[in-house]
């Protein structure tokens, strides 16, 4: 039983942080949070076909979920998936307005 995932659905959104501005600058690599069902090949093609570049590799790693004390409650963040995109030279996306 296969599932089928649309292209436009597969990236949530991008991830602008310290860690990965520094990692865009040095590897030309772009963050972005994913569905958890999302593949290699799913992201490679949407990264592709939504910002109009060439993507050199794909690395996806799962995020666990983390237990925070909020006002002495116990809550758990959720568990998400990251995607690390790795641009062919030549190419960039930029987020900024």
């Amino acid at each position: 039983m296969s599932v089928v995932v649309e292209l436009t659905n597969v990236i949530r959104r991008p991830i602008i942080s310290e860690k990965s501005t520094r990692v865009a600058d040095k590897h030309r690599q772009i963050t972005f949070e994913v569905l958890k069902s999302a593949t290699k090949k799913n992201v490679k093609k949407a990264v592709e076909e939504l910002f109009n570049v060439e993507v050199s590799a794909v690395h996806l790693l799962n995020v666990k979920p983390k237990r925070k004390v909020f006002r002495q409650r116990l809550g758990v963040r959720k568990a998400t998936k990251k995607a690390y995109v790795t641009l062919k030279e030549g190419h960039d996306i930029t987020f900024s307005s």
